[in-house]
């Protein structure tokens, strides 16, 4: 029989045991530490508006978004919302059954993490299953009795993969109903300060750590163009608050380049000279350019690169000599 092999989560209940369902008591599942979609953008309230009305009736769901998005998490909300959060949340884990699965899951949530990565004899399984099951095509309206409610997720479009054969069409049908689509974290950057403060909340209560983002820090943070989305900005505020020593985050602990550029490959193929292949000469230039647009004037330069102005400093004492004035500046960046 098939299995979904791919998923290393564990195949165990993991909000069934009775500790996890004390969780069940919050009033509003959205706003309880565990479940909490942080920030103010349109798109997270949008997305809290979207769990209150959806959770309470849905019988299946597609969440789609980048990897780091926190599909996961909106999966868990879901859950707590429903009318019936008694049952378990089970993940769909390393080598599980889908008719294991199912039994699992009786009166409770099954998560398929990455559905698009199910193989296709996978996807005949679970299909055959939720034949079995009569789910409604409408993914809201009553199920029979005890059949689990059915949340999966996807990093890609699979509207795309049935285009290619990669997916069965009938199953897209079943489970994409009603879609919930995640904003990556660059196309909603005024939530990054929040996030952050959030997750430094958690951090420094972890490893007993009394520890702030210093400014440069913070500029750095709110610069940066996340493609590892939420994930990736947590995970650089946990390496920088197991390095700080000083209780003050610096750029140089956060784990990410400390500048991050748009460049169009076909241009700046045109525009460096065949010496300047080293990703130095491209860093030297780009800031050049960037202090040339500016006039000279350093400190707006340095916002605009989102680096401190001592860091800029020093970067141009690799690159100018002493003497340069602004001037001389805009001649060698215009270069």
């Amino acid at each position: 029989m098939a299995t979904f092999s791919h998923i290393p989560s564990s195949v165990l209940p993991l909000a069934g045991t009775r500790s996890q369902d004390t969780r069940l008591a919050f009033s509003d599942p959205l706003q309880s530490s565990d479940w909490k979609m942080v920030g103010e953008s349109a798109a997270i309230k949008r997305l809290r508006l979207q769990i209150r009305r959806i959770g309470p009736h849905f019988r299946a769901v597609l969440i789609q978004g980048e990897r780091g998005t926190g599909k996961e998490l909106v999966a868990r909300a879901m859950h707590q919302q429903s009318m019936g959060p008694r049952g378990s949340f089970v993940v769909a884990g390393c080598g599980s059954r889908i008719s294991s699965l199912m039994k699992i899951g009786c009166g409770g949530t099954l998560f398929f993490n990455g559905i698009d990565e199910m193989p296709l004899e996978t996807q005949d399984e679970l299909l055959e299953v939720l034949r079995r099951h009569e789910w409604s095509q409408d993914g809201l309206a009553a199920p029979q009795k005890l059949s689990p409610r059915i949340i999966a997720s996807s990093s890609q479009d699979l509207r795309g993969l049935v285009a290619s054969g990669r997916f069965r069409q009938e199953l897209y049908q079943r489970i994409a109903m009603v879609q919930i689509a995640l904003t990556p974290l660059r196309e909603r950057m005024e939530d990054v300060p929040v996030l952050a403060s959030h997750f430094l909340d958690r951090l420094t209560k972890k490893y007993r750590k009394e520890t702030i983002i210093g400014d440069d820090a913070m500029a750095l943070l709110k610069s940066h163009r996340w493609p590892g989305n939420v994930r990736e900005l947590e995970n650089a505020l946990n390496s920088a608050v197991l390095e700080c020593e000083s209780g003050v985050i610096q750029p140089w602990q956060l784990s990410i380049s400390e500048m991050r550029f748009d460049i169009d490959e076909t241009a700046a193929s045109k525009e460096l000279a065949p010496e300047a292949t080293r990703l130095q000469h491209v860093v030297d230039r780009h800031v050049l350019r960037v202090l040339k647009d500016c006039g000279g004037n350093k400190l707006r330069a340095a916002e605009l690169l989102g680096i401190s102005r001592s860091t800029l400093y020093r970067m141009l004492e690799t690159v100018l000599p002493a003497d340069a004035s602004p001037s001389a500046t805009n001649a060698q960046a215009s270069q």
